[in-house]
């Protein structure tokens, strides 16, 4: 076995598939079966504790597109697996010619309305859907899960902070990305800040405290670096003294013409503690300094802490939020809706198993308003049916 890291060059993605995708179209091939067909991808159903979802990994699948090319190596291996010749030869100049449509993303979503609607000879078509449902589902399940964290905090700060419990580098790098469409402020996620802009927040860890001789020094050695943004972790030993110690350096920082940004809350009673912070905070003038708290948060928490009167300004919500601990995942399908038939014409098809039937036909979703704005219904129509409303 090699013993790679495991990171996927975007080259290779072309290979990132599940077998039956190559074994279907290299029976499509054989039989001589190159008319177009659109699929759709589309949720079948909402999972449990969701009443939406929010709609993300757009981009990358749209990359995935642009970059679609088999390399040698590739065909090498698709050989040994006793793929023929002739089915290799047309992968080595296979490029996709198809369109696409999709909504866009950070878009609210609901079951059975396309999400991405792609049309291309079926081969085409076919290699796509692994690809497209794993970068989809991912990023839905988790933009959805970071949006009802950042409307549980009620206006306040959102930082996402899961890089090292999420499931592997790639989710890492995912989840920073639908965590931000879904209203997160930023990451403690560099690589994801690097690639994708997204704003980049850390504070410090208990080791650092725990590394000097006192906490005190701990503090003055990190503001002495970074005394235009430093925020002091103040629960290592005891909050109440931490915050003592976190006066102190704030004043200190004043002297020099600096600011303390914020103090960090990482365990114990958060509502008590955050308010007891608050008030010593206030008591020095200190005011302008933000408390952040962290800690297992996900958004029943986060509304829980206010709810109960606590005083925090920013949270920082990883593992809870990065796996989606309470739905993990969401039933994202992409499935045959028409095919081109001999005549030229574009023909409907439907799945009918009991329990997974789908809408056949080339179809449009229209977004139904008030007069405020407000959702009121989705309409579910063919492409090019008129619809009231």
């Amino acid at each position: 076995m090699n013993s790679q890291v495991g990171l996927v060059d975007e080259e290779d993605l072309c290979m990132l598939t599940d077998l039956y995708e190559l074994t279907m179209c290299a029976s499509y091939f054989d039989n001589k079966r190159f008319e177009p067909a659109s699929f759709d991808l589309f949720v079948r159903k909402l999972p449990p504790n969701r009443s939406y979802l929010l709609f993300a990994g757009l981009e990358q699948f749209l990359r995935f597109i642009e970059e679609f090319k088999f390399k040698e190596e590739h065909l090498d291996f698709l050989k040994r697996q006793g793929f023929k010749d002739d089915f290799i030869e047309y992968l080595r100049n296979l490029r996709f010619t198809g369109d696409v449509w999709a909504i866009p993303e950070g878009t609210i979503v609901f079951p059975n309305e396309p999400l991405i609607r792609v049309t291309a000879p079926i081969i085409e078509a076919q290699l796509l859907e692994t690809f497209a449902l794993n970068t989809v589902n991912l990023q839905t399940t988790v933009a959805t899960k970071a949006s009802r964290v950042v409307y549980a905090a009620r206006g306040r700060s959102v930082i996402e902070f899961g890089l090292r419990r999420e499931h592997g580098i790639d989710a890492g790098m995912k989840v920073a990305r639908a965590s931000y469409i879904a209203g997160c402020e930023g990451t403690s996620n560099v690589l994801a800040g690097l690639r994708y802009g997204i704003p980049v927040f850390g504070t410090m860890a208990h080791s650092f405290i725990m590394f000097f001789e006192s906490e005190l020094a701990a503090f003055r050695a990190f503001a002495k670096t970074f005394p235009d943004r430093t925020t002091l972790l103040i629960d290592t030993f005891d909050t109440i003294k931490g915050t003592e110690n976190a006066i102190l350096v704030a004043k200190e920082l004043e002297e020099r013409g600096f600011k303390l940004r914020g103090v960090r809350l990482d365990s114990g009673d958060l509502v008590e503690l955050s308010r007891k912070v608050r008030e010593m905070l206030d008591a020095k003038g200190l005011n302008y300094v933000k408390i952040f708290a962290s800690g297992d948060l996900d958004e029943y928490r986060i509304d829980e802490l206010l709810s109960k009167g606590a005083k925090i300004d920013i949270f920082g919500v990883g593992t809870k939020l990065g796996t989606s601990a309470d739905r993990p995942y969401v039933d994202i399908i992409y499935k045959l809706c028409e095919k081109m038939d001999k005549s030229g014409r574009f023909q409907p098809i439907m799945k009918l198993s009991e329990g997974k039937a789908t809408l056949p036909g080339r179809k449009q979703v229209y977004r139904i308003r008030d007069a405020k704005g407000s959702f009121v219904e989705d309409i579910i129509a063919l492409e090019g049916e008129e619809v009231d409303g």
